[in-house]
């Protein structure tokens, strides 16, 4: 049963500038090992943006609820190529509250645009 469906787009260049402008930006949004990708995966602002596409895509599906911690939500590729979702904290509370049991995920970027999709099930 879907819980929850959620999309968002992220303008890359866009995002760019306000990781310049705001110093910290990355660590208030990103674990390290979001921001340390593997060797054999993209790496850059686009991989980035997709990645907090993702993440506002994931509040979405959870009703967009007011607490929600960025760094509670990892969104890391497995060996096979497919993004995924590891969940903690205050998005595992709210997941768990809704009986969320499984996460899938789409990131895309192309022609300057980051977008995500997240589907949550129960």
């Amino acid at each position: 049963m879907i819980i929850g469906v959620g999309i968002d787009v992220a303008e890359i260049e866009r995002f760019r500038l306000s990781m310049e402008r705001t110093p910290h930006l990355a660590d208030r949004l990103f674990l390290k090992s979001e921001l340390n990708l593997p060797s054999g995966e993209r790496r850059g602002i686009a991989s980035l943006a997709a990645r907090f596409a993702a993440k506002e895509a994931l509040a979405k599906a959870l009703g967009a609820p007011a607490g929600l911690h960025w760094t509670d939500a990892e969104v890391y590729v497995e060996d096979s190529g497919q993004p995924r979702l590891r969940v903690s904290g205050t998005v595992l509370a709210r997941a768990e509250t809704l009986g969320v049991r499984s996460w899938h995920v789409s990131l895309s970027h192309d022609a300057g645009i980051a977008s995500a999709v997240v589907i949550a099930e129960g």
